[in-house]
């Protein structure tokens, strides 16, 4: 009997974000491929109003760029990814659990001058007056990723954000090969559509959950 093909990780977050991502898994040697499903693109915005905030509170590092240098202000950071991304642009940071709604204690009485700048969808309303800066386009998966879907093997997905679940999942509703999903949160699972042969929810609606759900599919497939 032949063996089963090795498992493929597809990560289809924005670039950077998913090769910070394929860093985490490295010791497992897996293949990776990335074919970002959303594309991030700025959009128009005060930018005086955002460099007058006397702080600012970043749920991504995608608005990060757009606030400009920080010159020492506060900024509250969802977690480590976007806390290092401000730090570098010369915030004073304070780093959040990892996602939105557990960072809601740390925004309870931040009074005004505060701001909140995000992109066009957002998986939590913040407490706190916003803005848009970017905004996260659709994208085709590329070759190499709907060959994955076409072929034998298993392709591991992450779910990032139930936006990009609904998205992946019309493009991989035609998928030949066993899709293992391990989606951050339930709002991500339940925005899945498409096919499923393995579910690994993430016990933390963050990119450490997502690690630990990833390697719990690969448990799965060494003791099945």
């Amino acid at each position: 009997m032949l063996p089963n093909p090795a498992p493929i990780l597809l990560l289809t977050r924005p670039e950077p974000a998913s090769r910070r991502f394929a860093a985490g898994l490295a010791h497992l040697g897996l293949e990776v491929l990335i074919s970002p499903v959303l594309r991030i693109r700025p959009v128009a915005h005060d930018a005086g109003r955002l460099a007058a905030a006397r702080g600012l509170v970043f749920t991504s590092v995608n608005a990060v760029p757009a606030a400009g240098a920080g010159r020492g202000r506060p900024a509250i950071c969802v977690g480590p990814a976007t806390a290092e991304a401000a730090r570098a642009a010369g915030f004073d940071v304070t780093e959040g659990p990892g996602d939105a709604a557990r960072m809601m204690p740390l925004l309870d009485g931040l009074g005004e001058g505060w701001l909140h700048p995000h992109g066009a969808h957002v998986a939590k309303e913040l407490p706190v007056p916003d803005m848009v800066v970017y905004d996260q386009l659709p994208e085709p998966l590329n070759a190499a990723a709907l060959a994955a879907l076409a072929g034998t093997a298993p392709v591991i997905l992450p779910l990032f954000s139930p936006r990009s679940a609904r998205i992946l999942s019309v493009q991989a509703a035609d998928a030949r090969a066993p899709l293992w999903l391990a989606p951050i949160s339930p709002a991500a699972q339940d925005a899945w559509q498409g096919p499923a042969a393995r579910i690994a929810p993430a016990p933390t609606p963050d990119a450490d959950g997502v690690l630990w759900a990833v390697e719990r599919l690969l448990d799965a497939e060494q003791s099945a």
